[in-house]
């Protein structure tokens, strides 16, 4: 069952000055939203409020009709940091979340194992962090993600820092991915080309709000619409 989720009069901020005011926005349940903007602009503060790590200083975030006042295994988090942890391997790393909920062993290492299978790394399950490539660590942070079956996956650049080619295998990857997940997604990014790419809608950031919420015709089908892409593309830069 996928995740609805709405910001309602958002005001956001750490120390004396807020980031972002009066946000209003709704994710739609099932789709992937897009969040850019500039560098400073709140993307990854909004998506900490999402997550439950940053209180409000004013207004709320809802999943479902609850407020969201703290993290949730309902909601996934991937960083553009893999943040593995150096001392598990593959398949302890994407076990740890199943394990933390009280999984059985057998079950959380059949789900764990069907992941590192799904995104690629079948016979690298018992290598350490440090023995794999960072497109390798990406992959097992998406799978650490997804293994618990989330109804939403945040994603905060998680690309960023990636070079050019392995970038793109990791879009294709988690295109790939998303064609059997149900999962809410929103997903950060300064890369508008990316956006476009992955985007049912895309959100742009800029002076302390919203400035505005554009939909992408053809989603995920980067081979067809290339005109409105093209338009788009241009539209958001200006917003930019």
């Amino acid at each position: 069952m996928t995740l609805g989720i709405t910001m309602e009069s958002l005001t956001l901020g750490y120390g004396r000055g807020p980031v972002l005011r009066d946000v209003d926005l709704a994710v739609r349940p099932g789709e992937v939203l897009v969040i850019v903007g500039a560098s400073g602009s709140g993307k990854s503060t909004l998506l900490r409020a999402i997550a439950g790590l940053l209180r409000p200083r004013d207004g709320r975030v809802v999943a479902d009709g609850a407020e969201i006042t703290a993290t949730s295994g309902e909601r996934a988090m991937v960083f553009q940091d893999d943040a593995l942890l150096p001392w598990r391997t593959v398949r302890g790393n994407v076990e740890l979340p199943l394990r933390i909920r009280g999984w059985s062993k057998a079950r959380r290492r059949a789900v764990a194992e069907e992941w590192i299978a799904r995104v690629g790394l079948a016979g690298h399950e018992d290598r350490l962090p440090r023995e794999l490539s960072g497109g390798m660590r990406q992959r097992v942070q998406l799978a650490r993600a997804l293994a618990g079956a989330p109804r939403a996956v945040l994603m905060d650049e998680p690309f960023g820092a990636l070079d050019a080619q392995t970038r793109a295998g990791m879009q294709a990857l988690l295109l790939d991915v998303l064609r059997d997940t149900q999962a809410t997604v929103v997903f950060v990014t300064h890369d508008v080309d990316e956006a476009l790419l992955l985007a049912d809608r895309v959100v742009v950031l800029g002076h302390g709000a919203v400035r505005s919420v554009i939909d992408v015709p053809c989603p995920r089908a980067p081979a067809t619409g290339a005109a409105d892409r093209a338009g788009l593309r241009a539209q958001i830069l200006k917003e930019l």
